[in-house]
């Protein structure tokens, strides 16, 4: 449960004065390199505490710059004020910084009645729930109640209930307030298996410096070039692009980088940042140790539970829902264009990048690269792309893992599959996908757009078969 927790805590900061600040960014980059300069400083009205919030540092974070503030697990610092997105000013006991802060590190209780969430203590072995109520003063507050076990090995929070699993504690104060200051209403997180990937790297510019960064071995080629293992500034293991000349509209990409870089999700391969200063072009990102989807699933598909499956679906449904919420296009999903970690968890990675692809074949459906098997009538016939373009390809993801990495319509060529798929012939099922899941992804490859359902639905109804398989 590694989650940056947002307290809301008013009366903390009303009898503060003068206070010792410091800004915090919350994304990868400043959206505009003009942008070096500090923010205004906020109007002092704002010093009075008015809609202050706190935070509790659920990890911890090395400074890497001189302008970097380094938290500490566990300890707790006060915001007070939100210059924007990226900027925030905080109490944290240290003297006067400008800080840069990677995203993805703090969960939102949106001022939601019974808003919790589970998170490991400093003292390990130990977890606490946060339950945030507006019933406990100006503002809402929180109370943290340690989850503890009897002499039995049962857990508990209110002493005369006890259970044999800390899940079963949650769900029953999820009914019952049973001595809590309210009950278990709306659960924040979890964010994701692993430790966010911006905790490691940061920097306050978008484009990065390459006598920063060390080449280690090729990791293979794609369609822009090389992708080559290095480090940054020798500590973080980092993804190195190498453009190929002529393989992309450089000068367009350079500009839609900067946008790319605020998408931060766990489920998202992360964009560091570019190296504009030579050629070829460089493009710096998350390392995933175990490779691309497909891949990893011809080389240990068969090996892996129907759990697993399903839980790798719902990682690609999750990195897409996120850009479908900020009206971001990938138009290229497919088990090739998505990475595995080394805790096994499956990202999306090289989101819109086609669009600056300058090979004619590629971005011809007449042609063997373009991405026909994966593409919905739309695509093949106008090139209309949209979220639900977008859609289709994901029940095809879906399909890939399910059936170990094959190829769909494998024995087909791009132009029998235009017919089929125009005739309204669809992909088979697979034989470790049960009757439920073939639904939901059938219903990605609806004829009309408008027919197929959003990632958010797609998502809760994997979430729901999670809960209750087959």
């Amino acid at each position: 449960f590694n989650l940056l927790l947002l307290l809301c805590r008013t009366d903390q900061v009303q009898s503060v004065r003068g206070v010792i600040c410091a800004y915090v960014s919350l994304s990868l980059f400043q959206a505009d390199r003009s942008r070096r300069k500090l923010p205004l400083p906020p109007p002092e009205d704002d010093d009075e505490g008015e809609g202050s919030l706190g935070v509790v540092a659920m990890y911890d974070f090395t400074a890497k710059e001189d302008t970097d503030l380094t938290l500490k697990q566990g300890e707790e610092y006060i915001i007070l004020h939100k210059q924007d997105q990226l900027w925030w000013r905080f109490w944290c006991g240290s003297e006067m910084s400008i800080s840069y802060l990677s995203g993805c590190l703090v969960i939102v209780f949106q001022d939601k009645e019974g808003g919790f969430v589970v998170r490991e203590s400093s003292q390990k072995g130990v977890y606490i729930v946060s339950v945030y109520s507006k019933t406990l003063g100006l503002g809402g507050d929180i109370r943290h109640y340690q989850i503890k076990k009897t002499d039995t090995g049962q857990f508990f929070l209110a002493e005369k209930y006890t259970f044999s699993s800390i899940p079963d504690v949650i769900h029953y104060h999820e009914h019952n307030a049973a001595g809590l200051v309210t009950r278990l209403r709306y659960a924040v997180g979890p964010m994701g298996r692993c430790v966010p990937a911006t905790s490691g790297f940061s920097s306050e510019k978008w484009e990065i410096n390459p006598c920063e960064l060390t080449f280690m071995k090729e990791l293979g080629s794609g369609q822009f070039g090389l992708v080559k293992l290095g480090k940054w500034r020798a500590q973080q293991k980092v993804a190195i692009k190498a453009i190929r000349e002529g393989a992309m509209c450089e000068e367009d990409f350079i500009e839609e980088a900067k946008v790319m870089m605020r998408l931060c999700h766990p489920k998202l391969v992360q964009l560091y940042g570019v190296c504009l200063q030579q050629r070829p072009l460089l493009i710096v990102a998350e390392f995933m140790e175990n490779g691309c989807l497909l891949n990893f699933l011809r080389q240990r598909g068969r090996s892996l539970r129907d759990a697993w499956l399903l839980s790798m679906c719902q990682d690609v449904c999750e990195g897409m829902e996120y850009l479908e919420t900020h009206s971001f296009i990938h138009r290229d999903l497919a088990a090739r264009n998505c990475l595995v970690s080394e805790h096994n968890v499956v990202k999306v990675s090289d989101f819109g990048m086609t669009r600056y692809v300058l090979d004619n074949q590629y971005t011809s459906s007449s042609g063997a690269k373009f991405p026909v098997k994966w593409s919905p009538p739309e695509v093949l016939h106008y090139s209309r792309y949209s979220s639900k373009s977008d859609v289709w390809s994901f029940g095809v993801v879906m399909w890939e893992i399910y059936s170990d990495g094959r190829t769909p319509f494998e024995n087909r060529s791009n132009l029998e599959v235009v017919n089929d798929i125009t005739r309204g012939i669809r992909l088979y099922r697979p034989y470790r996908a049960s009757h439920s899941l073939y639904s939901i992804m059938y219903s990605c490859w609806h004829e009309k757009p408008q027919g197929r359902p959003p990632f958010s639905e797609l998502l809760a109804d994997i979430r729901k078969l999670a809960e209750n398989p087959d």
